[in-house]
């Protein structure tokens, strides 16, 4: 299992966040996420400019063996989209935390972030997944 990084915070059904500063949060799906999944042959990411809530699906992922639904940590105005993972979206297998980001965030309520788990009680809801 990777390192999760410090800075996140998470989703129960993980997704990640990383607060960027002036009220952007890049999202993406973690790593146990992506080996859950396997093998990712498909994206479909929000448009720039779409208004987005909190919990609400607004991007999917999708593997050999299921399509997955990737729900927003906060809400907001997408303001950037990886569009990258059109082409490879195996980026998200290999580096999940990093250039397999999916969307970025402009919100206008960072409050929200105080709901999300931090890395340890991530870390802690996943070792309970595996048993």
């Amino acid at each position: 299992m990777s390192e999760i990084p410090g800075d996140l915070k998470f989703l129960k059904s993980h997704e990640w966040a990383r607060v960027e500063g002036n009220g952007r949060i890049t999202v993406g799906i973690s790593d146990h996420a992506q080996g859950l999944l396997g093998d990712l042959v498909y994206v479909e990411l929000p448009n720039v400019g779409d208004s987005i809530e909190a919990g609400n699906p607004v991007a999917v992922v999708e593997s050999v063996k299921a399509a997955s639904d990737v729900y927003s940590p906060v809400g907001g105005t997408v303001v950037e989209v990886n569009a990258a993972l059109a082409d490879k979206p195996e980026t998200i297998n290999e580096d999940a935390y990093g250039e397999g980001w999916l969307f970025v965030v402009e919100t206008s309520d960072a409050d929200q972030l105080a709901d999300l788990l931090s890395p340890d009680d991530y870390a802690e809801l996943i070792e309970e997944d595996d048993h």
